[in-house]
């Protein structure tokens, strides 16, 4: 396994003391928030496992969860909904998460490592191409990200959505999904914005 410390010992070594690792997840989603989390971990703290979200299991993911949130100095997560999405675009909002939840760490970070991303904070920061899959910061953003929104696809927005197969799909354009959508019209926690690609795409389609 490669070293996921890599560019935390670079900038530890420069005497950055907390560096964040930021990174989102739902960019792609056809339906709810996009979400941000921070992390800052310990000095030299080794996470068994920890890896790019997308690379791991549900239940590992809820493992290691549990795990980041105990070890790490600081967590903090932001949200930016369907509305805003569809008023700024899916870029800038998600810029916003990251903004928020940089902006509500209860420890403020000197250093940031962003998965390919920038933010608007007068921090240092430094974007990394595919950042889950070659910093332990970053990879372990991106599961706090994805099980903070998978339980809110699971719970409150299947509540109260129950149609439209959101703990199933997590608000991706699954076929499953686009079928509620044309069956039943959109809710207001869909990104409109999205749904005019989706729809002129399957009607050049026939």
């Amino acid at each position: 396994m490669s070293d996921l410390l890599t560019y935390e010992k670079e900038y530890w070594q420069r005497s950055f003391q907390h560096i964040a690792g930021i990174d989102e997840v739902g960019r792609g989603c056809l339906f709810g928030d996009v979400v941000a989390a921070a992390v800052i971990l310990p000095h030299g703290l080794i996470l068994e496992e920890v890896n790019d979200s997308k690379k791991l299991t549900a239940k590992k993911r809820e493992k290691l969860y549990d795990i980041i949130m105990k070890e790490a100095l600081a967590v903090s997560t932001g949200f930016v909904d369907a509305e805003t999405i569809d008023r700024l675009n899916i870029k800038q909002a998600t810029r916003l998460a990251m903004k928020q939840a940089v902006e509500q760490l209860p420890v403020k970070p000197d250093f940031l490592l962003i998965d390919a991303e920038k933010v608007d904070v007068e921090i240092p920061q430094l974007a990394v191409i595919k950042g889950d899959a070659v910093s332990q910061s970053i990879a372990a953003a991106s599961i706090v990200a994805k099980v903070t929104r998978d339980r809110l696809c699971e719970g409150e927005w299947d509540v109260r959505y129950p149609e439209y197969g959101i703990a199933t799909h997590k608000g991706y354009a699954t076929k499953l999904h686009r079928e509620r959508i044309q069956a039943l019209g959109a809710t207001p926690m869909h990104r409109k914005s999205f749904m005019r690609n989706l729809f002129v795409q399957e009607q050049t389609l026939f």
